[in-house]
């Protein structure tokens, strides 16, 4: 079930009480634009890991069903855990869209699926394949704390996080 998308800062200009109550988050505009999809939106699915990619392919493996997958990387800048053929993976079984606290690689390929992506940057090397992470817990990125179920909101202007979803 695909969220209808919203414009964010439509959002936050009708929606101040959401906001002011903490129901409402904007992150942090840390992260760059990758993919066709520049406006996305739907239930989350978070993960935490560290340089590893396992979880993140497991994940993307199974049906989207119009969610989004929030990867806590930690921040990383010294490799992509996110590349070409997980994101095909993804658009392929209908996930909405993907947000990394970390790198991706193989940008050209990403570019090219129509699947909304964000990250913090692009990295040419791969990330360990240990398996090593946590599913379907709190994360906590781009200075605001993200909780699987939540929904995600994300267009040119920025990303959102809502405890529930936004009706228009």
């Amino acid at each position: 079930m695909a969220a209808l998308p919203l414009a964010t800062a439509e959002v936050c200009d009708a929606n101040s009480h959401l906001i002011t109550g903490g129901e409402l988050r904007a992150l942090q505009p840390v992260f760059q634009i990758y993919g066709r999809r520049q406006v996305f939106a739907g239930p989350i699915v978070t993960l935490k890991v560290f340089e590893d990619n396992v979880l993140v392919r497991e994940f993307l493996e199974e049906k989207g069903q119009g969610r989004v997958l929030v990867v806590d990387g930690g921040g990383s800048l010294r490799c992509a855990i996110l590349g070409g053929n997980p994101v095909q993976q993804a658009q392929n079984n209908g996930w909405a869209g993907i947000v990394v606290n970390g790198c991706i690689r193989d940008v050209d390929e990403i570019n090219g699926c129509d699947i909304g992506v964000r990250a913090l940057a692009s990295h040419p090397m791969k990330a360990n394949k240990k398996g090593m992470g946590e599913k379907h817990v709190p994360v906590t990125i781009a200075g605001t704390r993200i909780c699987d179920g939540e929904w995600l909101y994300a267009d040119t202007d920025g990303i959102l996080v809502s405890r529930t979803e936004l009706i228009v």
